[in-house]
């Protein structure tokens, strides 16, 4: 514990995503001061038009979960 839940739009390569996944375990290992055999990191894709119902889900229904807003409209991405 903690598990971090990556969701990005998808076209990344494998590579990315476990150069990704293992920057941000590292990087909260260090935040939490932390041992980062205790974290864990999943990834999930999606296409722009899911990406509409997983920004209102996960970012619009919940403002006070999230801690970095976002800066762009997911609309420009269809």
């Amino acid at each position: 514990m903690p598990h971090i839940g990556i969701k990005m739009l998808e076209g990344r390569t494998e590579e990315q995503k476990q150069k990704a996944a293992q920057a941000v375990k590292n990087a909260l290992a260090e935040a939490l001061n932390m041992g980062d055999h205790y974290i864990t990191v999943s990834i999930e894709d999606y296409n722009a038009k899911e990406w509409q119902d997983v920004f209102k889900s996960e970012i619009t229904d919940k403002p006070d979960k999230v801690y970095v807003k976002p800066n762009y409209d997911p609309k420009s991405l269809l």
